[in-house]
């Protein structure tokens, strides 16, 4: 039997699961092939409504070599597992003549742990484990949380807390799940032979297709001890999110909360001396937490220096008493002791790493209204941490919806640790990236309008004009708007001041509901609003009338104040680069062109982007960022824009009728 085409194993791929072709898809499935053929590492930017899963999926079941899929995102890891890969391999099996297996790993902590669940929880005040169930009301939200968690471990077949529908609260899961360091281990554990995180890595080893998490793919890269099994391809789908995560799972924090629950959790633990010297420690610390102002340090004050020294050594003195000595007494000691040495060695490995000064990280301190003072460190950058430890030894395709910025690739791969495409370095992977283009046609289906005449926006000012026209272009929308704005504050002075001017528009607010509540919300009524920030910028995927206007009402560059963001800038500029363009500009075009991107999801969509900032008109930048958007038609034009607005707002209703 001769061995199928790739366009006969896709062309069946798209049939399963119910899909047009597009030459686009073609197109990427061939570029990915090559790639993994070659070894090579490939970036590639696929419109909305490309199909790009299965331009991937397919080349790497053609393979027949072990791969991972790391995604940012819990929707994308669900449809992968639950309906792109079943329907593909399905598919693909007659052609292929074997029937390739696929697997989900996550994180410990997403699992259900068996020995939390049947023998309680460590508290920090006491000295044996505390039984959630008995202790928790029945009536309570925790307590039918937890008596549904107790039902479930019975009938679930993985564990997995993205399984169990409903979910539960953050508080009733933590009852019931470990992190890796708080793990006894399953040769120390009595429920080691039916763990679910072990039986979910036991089927990652026998998979040809692991599905993951950018977080999970970041720990095995940086802790060096593996976690994902050997893959000789791996692809990452979300992939403009990478460099955050990775950056996330870098960074360490620092709390007196955060301390003073170590030093609760070891106290029974350890000899009298140890306990006290951690105790003596964590006050001072808290003392120096409460005097600091916010901000970024780039040199260690010493006062915070001296109550990190004493922190760091009175834990390395725990740690080692922890490990020295036994109390019977104590029930489940094994289980207590892990938690409370899982919480010293976190407050030790983030002292040091914080005394040690690295010119590669960064040191802030910030305050939190809720949660207090925070003491965080995190790398300047993770770009040679990606080139040394993502790039040697696989070949790697990296996809999204936005990889392009300002025309070309080399912005995001130098984010990655890559060089300029196609120059070659001893040091530097090898790379090419390709645009696949998207199946709609944007100058069509979309407008961008810039609004000129808006007073050029001030940091945290007034901006009553703004205003005026967001309620405008809402008017002539017919509700149907998703605001993206810059910051909360932004998104909740909006909301306020607009459901007074126009009360007939819904307006719901992030925060206000689960973001699922909010979008399913949104959707179902064409006349509401949705306002918010940060992950609606990127979250929010609704096709049809009901999302026809998306306003952003500033270019979203980082703050001047964030430490991380404003540190790198000054690395850039002080080996002689552009740090504004390359840190600043990056930042807001990658948001832009996700944000723009929520406008046109199917091909019968139509709509107005409106960036209500003047700057993408008159500043220098303003091309730059222009570029990174789909190709709408564009104009500068208020009046057309509302004209246009009424006349798609009219067909709808008239659809709708």
């Amino acid at each position: 039997m001769t061995k199928p085409s790739l366009p006969e194993l896709l062309h069946a791929a798209v049939a399963a699961v119910g899909g047009t072709e597009r030459p686009g898809q073609v197109t990427m499935a061939e570029a990915v092939a090559e790639a993994i053929d070659d070894g090579s590492h490939l970036l590639v930017q696929a419109g909305t409504g490309t199909g790009k899963s299965l331009g991937y999926l397919v080349p790497a079941l053609a393979h027949g070599e072990r791969v991972v899929v790391a995604t940012a995102t819990l929707a994308l890891q669900r449809q992968l597992v639950e309906r792109d890969l079943p329907r593909t391999v399905d598919a693909l099996h007659p052609l292929l003549r074997r029937r390739p297996e696929f697997a989900m790993l996550k994180g410990r902590s997403n699992y259900l742990c068996l020995h939390r669940l049947h023998e309680g929880v460590p508290q920090d005040e006491e000295d044996g484990l505390f039984d959630q169930f008995e202790a928790a009301a029945p009536t309570s939200k925790l307590g039918q949380d937890l008596l549904r968690l107790r039902d479930w471990a019975d009938e679930t077949e993985t564990g997995d807390r993205d399984d169990l529908t409903p979910g539960v609260s953050d508080r009733a899961w933590a009852q019931v799940s470990v992190s890796s360091r708080e793990c006894l281990g399953a040769s120390k554990c009595a429920y080691g032979a039916e763990c679910f995180a072990e039986m979910a890595r036991e089927r990652a080893k026998l998979a040809e297709v692991v599905v993951t998490n950018h977080a999970l793919l970041a720990i095995d890269a940086i802790e060096g001890a593996p976690v994902l099994p050997q893959h000789e391809v791996l692809i990452v789908d979300e992939a403009h999110e990478l460099v955050s995560r990775v950056t996330g799972v870098a960074t360490g924090e620092l709390t007196p909360g955060q301390v003073n629950r170590a030093v609760r959790r070891a106290a029974k633990l350890v000899n009298e001396k140890a306990a006290d010297q951690l105790q003596t420690a964590a006050e001072g610390f808290e003392r120096v937490m409460e005097l600091a102002l916010p901000g970024r340090l780039e040199e260690t004050p010493e006062d915070l220096g001296y109550a990190l020294m004493a922190l760091r050594d009175a834990a390395r003195t725990v740690i080692s008493a922890i490990g020295a000595t036994r109390d019977k007494s104590v029930q489940d000691e094994d289980a207590v002791r892990k938690q409370a040495l899982a919480s010293v060695e976190t407050v030790h490995d983030v002292a040091e790493r914080v005394l040690n000064g690295s010119e590669w990280d960064v040191v802030w301190y910030e305050r939190h209204d809720r949660f207090g003072a925070s003491l965080c460190v995190a790398p300047m950058s993770v770009s040679g941490l990606l080139r040394e430890k993502l790039f040697a030894d696989r070949s790697v395709v990296l996809a999204s919806a936005t990889l392009k910025l300002g025309g070309d690739f080399n912005g995001v791969g130098a984010s990655l640790g890559l060089g300029p495409e196609g120059v070659d370095g001893e040091d530097l992977p090898a790379w090419k990236g390709i645009d696949v283009g998207s199946p709609f046609d944007y100058p069509k289906q979309g407008i961008l309008y810039v609004a000129k005449h808006l007073a050029r926006p001030a940091r945290d000012g007034e901006r009553t004009d703004m205003l005026d026209e967001l309620t405008e272009l809402i008017k002539a929308a017919g509700g149907r708007t998703l605001g993206l704005f810059s910051s909360m504050r932004a998104a909740q002075l909006a909301a306020e001041e607009l459901r007074s001017r126009i009360p007939e528009f819904p307006i719901l607010l992030q925060g206000e509901e689960t973001l699922g509540e909010l979008i399913k919300n949104f959707a179902a009524d064409p006349k509401t609003c949705l306002f918010g920030t940060l992950s609606l910028w990127q979250g929010v995927d609704v096709p049809g009338p009901s999302c026809q206007l998306v306003v952003m009402d500033k270019i979203p560059f980082p703050r001047p104040d964030d430490p991380l963001m404003s540190a790198r800038q000054k690395a850039v500029e002080d080996a002689g680069g552009n740090g504004f363009m390359a840190v600043a500009a990056t930042h807001a075009a990658l948001l832009m062109a996700q944000g723009a991107g929520r406008l046109v999801r199917a091909s019968g969509d139509r709509g107005v982007v409106a960036v209500l900032d003047q700057r993408l008109a008159t500043a220098r930048y303003g091309g730059y960022l222009k570029a990174s958007l789909p190709d709408f038609w564009s104009t500068t034009d208020r009046n057309q824009v509302r004209k246009s607005l009424a006349a798609i707002d009219a067909a709808a209703k008239q659809t709708e009728a």
